[in-house]
């Protein structure tokens, strides 16, 4: 381990599933589960489920998002596309050197403002020792994104 952590997780943000049948899986999460649709974006096949302070993003297989993902769930497939943890403070110069002093492969290019449950704000990926995609998530964006004065 290098320096302090420059941030501590909140919790949560969301999760991307994807999905080989959007109208079963809205049965499930919206029909039997109770969550609401907060927004689709049919031109990449997303569609966003309020669940909480969360959210759980459905990408069809056959769209944009979908077809970056490789084969669906079963056999040489997944069904999970990454997850989404939020972080609080977001300083993206401190994160990244946090990251890299870690062995965790980021850099500054790899940040911009994405949609999650509490809005648009600056995001990066990242991924697990096992390959699992990590989206570290801030908090809404309300100004420029500049590293803490010390």
């Amino acid at each position: 381990m290098t320096a302090a952590r420059p941030f501590r997780t909140l919790r949560l943000d969301h999760i991307v599933l994807r999905v080989a049948d959007l109208d079963r899986a809205l049965g499930f999460y919206r029909d039997i589960l109770g969550l609401s649709v907060e927004r689709t974006l049919p031109d990449l096949g997303l569609t966003q489920l309020r669940a909480g302070d969360s959210l759980i993003d459905l990408v069809t297989l056959d769209s944009t998002l979908g077809r970056q993902g490789g084969a669906g769930p079963g056999v040489g497939g997944r069904n999970q596309d990454h997850f989404c943890l939020r972080i609080d403070p977001f300083y993206p110069d401190a994160l990244i050197d946090y990251l890299v002093g870690n062995g965790v492969s980021a850099d500054l290019s790899g940040i911009a403002d994405r949609y999650g449950a509490d809005g648009t704000g600056p995001s990066i990926y990242i991924q697990d020792p096992d390959g699992n995609t990590v989206e570290l998530k801030g908090p809404p964006v309300t100004g420029p994104l500049t590293a803490k004065e010390t």
